[in-house]
């Protein structure tokens, strides 16, 4: 099993005649992903390659029977390109665009939020992240597909690049992956740790999960009470930022240390009170939970 996306999920790509926006739905199509079909305003009736393009998002959900989108659009245009793809039905949104400004993300929160009671708000993944990928059947983002091979550890990161390395770590070692996302390093992400912890909680080929975490924030002390209430599996963590001086943004957005809070320090206590196994080095995330599985005893997977 995966969670949130497999061979079946069909894909449209929002900005798909831009220049990233082409070049990663190539590189989605080349994985097996089904990407059928793109959105740019002003493009509708050509096509990239032999797909469709659209005008509207709404379009193209009628038209090709997508669920999914991945978003390349610029930042001014990214929470207007969020809420038409919410608004259209898409049960899950990417979004790789970097540097939306705050205020909109609030606003498409905030939108989201109102639907739920209606049971129609979708997942959001991002801003600012890599995406997801279930290996071997689809991937919806920009990371390199040939790392991952299946698998059953879960993986879940604000940061992109640590993500790739924590990734081939495993694979290396023989641990394959259900699936890996990427939350993004905005200040405003769409979907926290805790909701992806529930979904791999959830999931029975998800054997063990590795969460990697940065300064910033309280996402990773949050993430530890739900492990400590919630989560039967095996975790192990890795934080980065413990050499950040405060007050000093750090690469994402969300990577600031202010009053106090966010620290390195009150993250690793948090999920070290959870029974979570941190691992002291970027180098050593495999390793850890290599050592992890062997000591539970738990079952590995790697098809």
């Amino acid at each position: 099993m995966s969670i949130l996306i497999n061979k079946d999920t069909r894909v449209l790509v929002q900005g798909i005649t831009g220049r990233a926006g082409s070049f990663h739905a190539a590189q989605m199509r080349e994985y097996g992903t089904q990407v059928i079909g793109g959105v740019t305003p002003g493009r509708g009736g050509t096509r990239w390659e032999e797909l469709p393009v659209f005008d509207t998002v709404a379009e193209a959900v009628r038209e090709t029977g997508a669920t999914a989108t991945c978003i390349f659009v610029p930042a001014r245009f990214g929470g207007e390109a969020i809420l038409e793809a919410a608004k259209a039905h898409l049960s899950l949104i990417v979004v790789i665009t970097e540097g939306i400004p705050a205020l909109d993300m609030v606003k498409v929160k905030s939108w989201m939020k109102g639907q739920s009671p209606q049971g129609v708000a979708p997942v959001l993944i991002g801003p600012n992240g890599p995406g997801l990928i279930t290996p071997g059947q689809a991937k919806i983002g920009i990371m390199p597909g040939y790392i991952h091979r299946p698998g059953s550890i879960g993986v879940v990161s604000r940061s992109g690049t640590l993500t790739y390395e924590a990734v081939w770590q495993l694979t290396q070692l023989g641990l394959g992956q259900s699936t890996c996302v990427g939350i993004g390093g905005d200040t405003v992400p769409g979907t926290s740790f805790v909701e992806i912890l529930e979904l791999f909680e959830r999931d029975r080929e998800t054997a063990g999960i590795v969460l990697i975490g940065e300064i910033g924030g309280t996402a990773e002390e949050e993430a530890a009470v739900f492990i400590r209430k919630h989560v039967t599996k095996p975790v192990v963590a890795f934080v980065a930022g413990a050499t950040a001086p405060r007050e000093k943004r750090m690469g994402h957005a969300g990577a600031v240390i202010a009053q106090g809070q966010g620290t390195h320090a009150s993250k690793i206590q948090a999920l070290k009170g959870a029974e979570v196994a941190v691992a002291e080095n970027p180098a050593s995330i495999g390793q850890t939970m290599l050592k992890v599985m062997n000591e539970q005893g738990v079952r590995r997977k790697l098809r």
